[in-house]
């Protein structure tokens, strides 16, 4: 699709998004991984200062943009990405608040399903409830990366939810006890809009606080922490060819 066309929340002005996009939240995160990760990094999205980026891994291209907190962000974005501009393969890389007492900080988990209390689904109008799930193709090949690298990660359910801060100080702990691994805020919709559009996405995160322990990465360490999620993600730009 043309990279010369303008959303109202994205301006490539020519240059290339590349099929495969790493979506964290935080754009000043977006151009951490450009800089630091990439080869020959170009700047394609400055609108909203929601920075992204198209670079190389290993000659193979692969995009990184911010996305905002929420599934209402996420979903724009990703939304305008697979219609407007063709990528095929969105990965979520973010940090997570575990549920789980044996999920220790600094581990890696990955969503291979997103229930949510949102009502982002409804939209689709379905008989029933979708329970909106990792793409397969994604979801194995970071497995098989994991294994190569020797990297230990969590592989299950996440919530997704539009809440931080609950009224409700006791839904974690039910959430918990249904086998769910850890909460964050954009699964859920990333995963739904990719399967209507029939592209792929993922979700994995650095976890950053154990919310059964109430333990918590500092803000500094939350900056370096997600080196290894970053490391299992690159692979996977050369995963078409």
């Amino acid at each position: 699709m043309s990279n010369d066309i303008a959303t109202p929340h994205i301006n490539p002005k020519g240059v290339d998004i590349a099929e495969t996009i790493l979506l964290p939240g935080d754009p000043l995160r977006a151009k951490f991984i450009a800089e630091n990760f990439l080869d020959d990094a170009v700047q394609f999205n400055e609108v909203r200062n929601m920075l992204g980026f198209t670079g190389t891994y290993k000659g193979n291209p692969i995009s990184v943009m911010g996305t905002g907190m929420g599934m209402p962000s996420i979903g724009i974005y990703s939304w305008e990405l697979i219609h407007n501009y063709g990528v095929k393969n969105l990965i979520r890389v973010g940090s997570i608040g575990a549920m789980q007492e044996d999920i220790d900080l600094h581990d890696v988990i990955v969503a291979s399903a997103a229930s949510t209390d949102s009502r982002f689904l409804e939209q689709y109008n379905l008989p029933g409830t979708l329970a909106p799930t990792a793409s397969w193709k994604l979801l194995k090949a970071l497995v098989d990366e994991s294994e190569r690298q020797g990297a230990h990660i969590h592989v299950g359910n996440v919530l997704s939810s539009d809440i931080f801060y609950n009224f409700d100080e006791t839904v974690n702990s039910r959430w918990a006890h249904m086998g769910v691994l850890g909460v964050e805020m954009e699964s859920a919709a990333l995963y739904a809009t990719a399967a209507e559009a029939g592209v792929n996405a993922l979700g994995l995160f650095t976890v950053s606080d154990n919310l059964v322990a109430d333990t918590h990465l500092t803000a500094e360490e939350r900056q370096t922490a997600f080196r290894k999620m970053i490391e299992l993600t690159l692979p996977l730009a050369g995963l078409d060819k």
